[in-house]
């Protein structure tokens, strides 16, 4: 079947069109996506009209796309930016009522689950205790577990676009702003340690998301276009270094790295901060990155109801 998959992120909305069946592995069909960062247009705690106007124009675009494209289910969801806004359900009631789509804000710990049923499918059994790491615009989510529901899933106000706007004051940030995130981020991580290495430790640790995969990138793995199953690593060592070599660049700077993008180079020092410390804290050596996320979670979790 046709399956469209409408993810309404912090920084990017994306319709993903896919040709899935049970027991098939999902193929991308076509992809329509634009930054509309509704991370940004929040006032105060409300998604502002602006935002509202540019969520529901690009909610027009995907309906008409998933028509062309001879869609004959969509599925929409919408993470951290909307499910923050103290409006944010008030505006995801309007669009179900006046353009027939109903896109539910997906909790933390939903996200965190569905990221894992991901990255279980595409590694596999043989990979055993799992711990999966995820650094959004607006969230980290973390779980960890043999089957394919988690033991543990979780979700922390960590993403990289949230910390950049709330922590960094210049471009690039002055030398106590950095160790007051990186405090910030250390001391939220750590509490929540104990409910991961409870379980005993992963046999693979895994990370998804732009912001892992950028880092990976800059530290020697793979580029994007030599395709998906080339196996790419992120070192702890290496992340490390590059930490505190993006502290001292500015934005621009940044984005001249290999595999990073102009859109989330401001972004970036953030998320290898967040990044580094998961490592840390949770004692891992190297991260895998795994080309499937939240959105394919989403996916085989439709096909499992669908065909269940």
């Amino acid at each position: 079947m046709r399956l469209g998959v409408l993810d309404v992120g912090s920084n990017t909305v994306h319709l993903l069109v896919v040709d899935a069946h049970q027991g098939a592995r999902p193929l991308a069909a076509y992809s329509h996506k634009a930054e509309l960062r509704l991370a940004d247009h929040l006032d105060g705690d409300r998604l502002s009209e602006e935002g509202e106007t540019l969520l529901r124009d690009f909610v027009d675009e995907a309906l008409q796309v998933a028509e062309d494209k001879g869609v004959e289910d969509l599925v929409a969801f919408a993470t951290s930016a909307v499910r923050d806004a103290s409006n944010g359900e008030e505006v995801l009631a309007r669009i179900r009522e006046d353009k027939r789509i109903d896109i539910r804000a997906l909790s933390g710990e939903e996200e965190a689950r569905l990221t894992f049923l991901a990255v279980r499918r595409w590694f596999g059994w043989s990979s055993g205790r799992l711990l999966v790491v995820d650094i959004g615009g607006g969230s980290l989510e973390v779980a960890s577990g043999i089957d394919e529901e988690p033991d543990v899933a979780f979700s922390l106000p960590l993403g990289a676009g949230r910390l950049t706007r709330d922590r960094f004051t210049a471009d690039p940030p002055p030398a106590e702003e950095v160790r007051g995130l990186r405090r910030h981020v250390r001391t939220e991580i750590a509490r929540r340690v104990g409910d991961v290495a409870r379980y005993g430790p992963p046999d693979h640790a895994v990370a998804t998301s732009k912001t892992f995969k950028q880092l990976a990138r800059i530290g020697g793995a793979a580029p994007t276009g030599d395709g998906p199953y080339q196996r790419r690593v992120l070192s702890g060592g290496d992340l490390t270094d590059w930490t505190d070599k993006l502290a001292a660049m500015p934005s621009a700077e940044r984005a001249e790295l290999p595999g990073v993008s102009e859109r989330r180079a401001a972004q970036l020092l953030a998320g290898a901060i967040v990044a580094d410390a998961a490592m840390d804290l949770f004692e891992l050596r190297e991260l895998e990155i795994c080309p499937w996320a939240l959105r394919e979670g989403v996916i085989l979790r439709r096909l499992d109801m669908i065909t269940g």
